[in-house]
């Protein structure tokens, strides 16, 4: 393991945290947006079954609070460990989603090797579990390409520093994870994102339609993206045609995407999509420069025998 040097410590010292209003103003926000939507596609590409555990709005809140309390008993063994009871007492007090479906998603991480026992035997409710190193190395690369993207805007040493010390993955993780999820801004997206996101795959589809929007154009009512066909959503992300259908239908009954003809020709997003994706996305990446700037300074803190020193 290797860790922060003192020199990249100076160098960075007090850094500031970008906010949700500095992100979107940034004049190279929507070049580093589209970069971000790429190499989430690629994740999806490389890993599409695993990846899909994020890939709508309750699986990814799911997703995210099982990490966080793997995380937060790594840098703290005190802490209580991950159960399907005690997910499900988060759950439930939250409402992000049924018991049922808690527990249907943990055994599925499980049958793909994303979560394993810590003990072989006990009752599975209150059985411990950690994350495993395929799903720890997903979601570090996950949070990397975001600090690549947060880098883009001001030139800065995330990615470096996170890959100087990777516990600033382990500290960052809870902090940015509780900040989301009790963060309307990001759970309740407009009306023109949650119509994508809260279906199966529906944030990877709408990544996919983004990352084709051209950057430094300036918005118009209607921006084509060119010729798009139906059938390469529900082949690239293991949907049903029917599926697929019917959310390209619902987006289009909000006027925020069609086609310039019947089902067929080029593509339009609608500049009001664009915009709230836009927010909605920078909400995210502001809640991960902040854990992430917190988690550098914790750990950037002299311990006791240091002071003494």
């Amino acid at each position: 393991m290797s860790f922060i040097s003192t020199a990249m410590r100076s160098a960075t010292n007090a850094p500031t945290v970008l906010t949700v209003e500095a992100i979107l103003e940034n004049r190279f926000y929507a070049h580093a947006l589209k970069d971000a939507a790429l190499k989430l596609i690629a994740m999806h590409d490389a890993a599409p079954r695993i990846v899909r555990y994020t890939a709508d709005m309750k699986r990814w809140l799911l997703t995210q609070s099982i990490l966080a309390f793997h995380f937060q008993r790594v840098t703290s063994p005190s802490h209580p460990g991950l159960t399907a009871a005690k997910l499900n007492a988060l759950i439930a007090e939250s409402k992000v989603a049924s018991k049922n479906t808690a527990f249907a998603h943990l055994a599925e991480m499980r049958n793909y090797g994303l979560l394993v026992d810590t003990h072989e035997s006990g009752d599975r409710r209150v059985r411990q579990l950690r994350i495993s190193e395929t799903a720890e190395t997903l979601i570090r690369e996950w949070f990397n390409e975001h600090l690549k993207s947060l880098d883009m805007l001001d030139r800065g040493t995330r990615f470096a520093r996170s890959s100087a010390d990777r516990r600033l993955l382990w500290y960052a993780q809870p902090r940015m994870s509780q900040s989301l999820f009790h963060d309307p801004n990001w759970t309740s997206p407009p009306q023109t994102v949650d119509a994508f996101v809260r279906t199966a795959s529906g944030s990877n589809i709408l990544h996919d339609l983004m990352s084709r929007v051209p950057p430094a154009k300036e918005l118009e009512p209607r921006m084509s993206i060119g010729p798009l066909r139906i059938a390469e959503f529900f082949k690239r992300y293991a949907i049903s045609r029917t599926h697929a259908r019917r959310l390209f239908d619902r987006a289009h009954l909000l006027e925020t995407c069609g086609w310039n003809l019947c089902n067929s020709g080029d593509f339009w997003l609608g500049a009001e999509l664009i915009r709230d994706y836009r927010h909605w996305q920078a909400v995210k990446f502001a809640a991960i420069d902040e854990a992430f700037e917190w988690a550098y300074c914790h750990l950037s803190e002299p311990t006791d025998e240091q002071q003494q020193d």
